[in-house]
């Protein structure tokens, strides 16, 4: 996938977060020349999707996409507050290993957060 495509695919989307967040990062693993969760990790032991996770502050939630050692990433809707991702993937940090990165989205703007 090119840049010209994926922005020609994701600038007009208008799809919810649920309905758009697995091909939203299945284009941008594409677009880098990634492998895909799937194609790296088919167990899902440390590179996957709706990894289910205990929050810090009691409990279940679920990181959109996680990749151990690497990174949690969090999806919102678009136009949506990355603040209140980025506050719901802080929940999240401790059961995910405390990965270096923390990442979340929009599906047109995204946030990197480095974590020392």
């Amino acid at each position: 996938m090119t840049p010209d495509q994926f922005i020609a695919k994701w600038k007009p989307a208008e799809l919810k977060e649920r309905a758009a967040c697995q091909e939203h990062f299945l284009d941008l693993c594409r677009l880098v020349g990634q492998k895909t969760p799937a194609e790296a990790d088919p167990k899902g032991t440390w590179y996957t999707f709706e990894k289910g996770v205990e929050k810090d502050v009691g409990g279940q939630g679920f990181a959109d996409v996680w990749r151990k050692d690497c990174f949690g990433w969090e999806y919102k809707g678009k136009r949506r507050n990355l603040d209140d991702a980025y506050r719901q993937l802080l929940q999240y940090r401790d059961a995910l290993g405390n990965p270096p990165l923390l990442i979340v989205c929009d599906l047109n703007r995204f946030k990197i957060i480095k974590i020392n």
